[in-house]
Formats: structure tokens, sequence, C-alpha cells
């Protein structure tokens, strides 16, 4: 039992599309210590599902927003400022590409699906952060999503890896310019779990197979691990961490494989 106490902290989590979501795992350990948690869906298409999961925590709520419209995002925080005054943390799991971009040649990458995943997977990191600061009046947390292809080729990844590593150096830009007001950003980076858009991946369960095979605790990590991890990094224990992607793979970053 993870006994962390957010009575009294208010925040927004992007990225709840199903039960099986990272977004979903750190959205449990969150509302569970206490925190008052906004869950932002993408659009009418995810609500009804996103609804189901909150049944019966009275301090969740819903907000719709595309992060690839300036008006939803602005639509957004205008509401939280109006419902919260201020927040204390915001988890961004987000991430996507075109299925099609997901498999074959990287080369082969066209130009609408780079721009598309870097948008919707990195540049809303700094759309996000840019308004959720200005309603981090005491300081905060923000904590991003990640993965090792941002360091190392995975087949499949493609041009998520590209997206990954652009939302790694945003978090060290961010952390470097906000921590002055007592706001950090970090990022982590879970091993290969099952989640909608693992689907996508072409080979993801090889990659499963493989990761738990060479990481030192023999095994795959969990969706409860994930939350554990993200739950410490927007409670107060980590005041003294940002800029920083902190692994949770059950040691696999460390292997020379």
């Amino acid at each position: 039992m993870i006994n962390i106490d957010l009575n009294g902290k208010k925040g927004i989590v992007f990225g709840v599309a199903n039960h099986r979501s990272i977004a979903w795992a750190i959205s449990q350990k969150l509302l569970d210590a206490g925190a008052d948690v906004t869950i932002a869906y993408q659009n009418e298409r995810f609500k009804s599902g996103v609804e189901k999961l909150i049944d019966g925590y009275s301090n969740a709520s819903l907000e719709e927003c595309d992060v690839s419209s300036d008006d939803s995002i602005t639509d957004l925080f205008s509401n939280l400022k109006d419902k919260y005054q201020n927040i204390d943390f915001l988890v961004h799991s987000i991430a996507f590409a075109p299925r099609e971009d997901l498999a074959g040649d990287f080369s082969e990458t066209s130009r609408e699906s780079f721009n598309i995943a870097l948008e919707i997977s990195s540049f809303s990191l700094i759309s996000l952060v840019n308004n959720a600061t200005k309603l981090m009046k005491n300081g905060g947390s923000i904590l991003a999503l990640t993965f090792q292809a941002s360091q190392s080729v995975y087949p499949g990844y493609n041009v998520m890896g590209v997206a990954k590593a652009a939302l790694e150096n945003e978090v060290k830009q961010l952390a470097a310019e906000y921590g002055s007001r007592e706001i950090r950003v970090n990022a982590l980076s879970p091993g290969p779990m099952d989640t909608l858009a693992a689907r996508g991946i072409h080979g993801f369960i090889d990659m499963k197979k493989i990761h738990a095979e060479k990481a030192p605790l023999k095994r795959n990590i969990t969706h409860d691990e994930v939350g554990n991890a993200a739950l410490f990094l927007c409670s107060d224990l980590s005041t003294g961490i940002t800029g920083t992607i902190l692994p949770v793979d059950a040691g696999y970053h460390i292997m020379a494989v």
C-alpha cells in the first residue's frame, strides 16, 4: 500500500482513453491519494467510456480537450481556473502517429505523418505547460510519458521515436525555464505495456518478450508500478527532482542488448 496523501491537491491528466491507458493507471493513484483530478478526454467518442471509469470517484471530473486546437486548450484551462483557481500537477500521456507509419521503412515517413506525430505527441506538451503554469501559483509538478525508443532504434516504432526524443528535450528545457517558480518537469519512461496504442506497434509482442528476458528483474512492468512512480513525482516527496527522465522498465535500460 502506497501511503501518499494528496488531499487538497488539484490537477489534470491527459491521455485516458480506456481502462488499459497508462494515464488511467496514474489517474487512479492520484484519485486514491485524495487529489481532485480532472481527466481531459479527446472528443465525444471517448466521453462515455471515461465517464464509466470515474464512476464512484467524487473527486474526479471530466473536460473535453483536443490538443491539436489552441481554442480547445484555452477553453479547457479557462474552465479549470473557474473550477480550481490553481492547480498542482499536470500529466501528459498523449501520443499519436498514423498507423501506416508505425511499420515499414522509417525513411518512407511522409511529411504529413511526421508533422502529426510531432504536433500531437511533442508540441502538445509545450502548449499545455504554457497554459497550466499560469495556474500553478504555488509551484507544481508536470509529468510526461516517454519511451526508450527516444534513444535507441525499436523496429516498428519509427516516427514515434523521433517524437519521444523531442518530448524528452522539451522536458529538460521546460524544467530549466520554470524551475525558479518551483515548477518541476519530469518524464517517466516505462517499458512496453499492454495499451490500446501499443497494439498499433509492429512486433510489440516480441518487444515485450525481449524486455522480460533481458531486464534485470526478468519480467515486464505493470500499470500499477508506473502509477506509483507517477504518484511520487506528482507529490511533495519529489520536490528536489526536475528535468529527469525516470525509467520504470525493470532495469532494462542498463543492459547492453
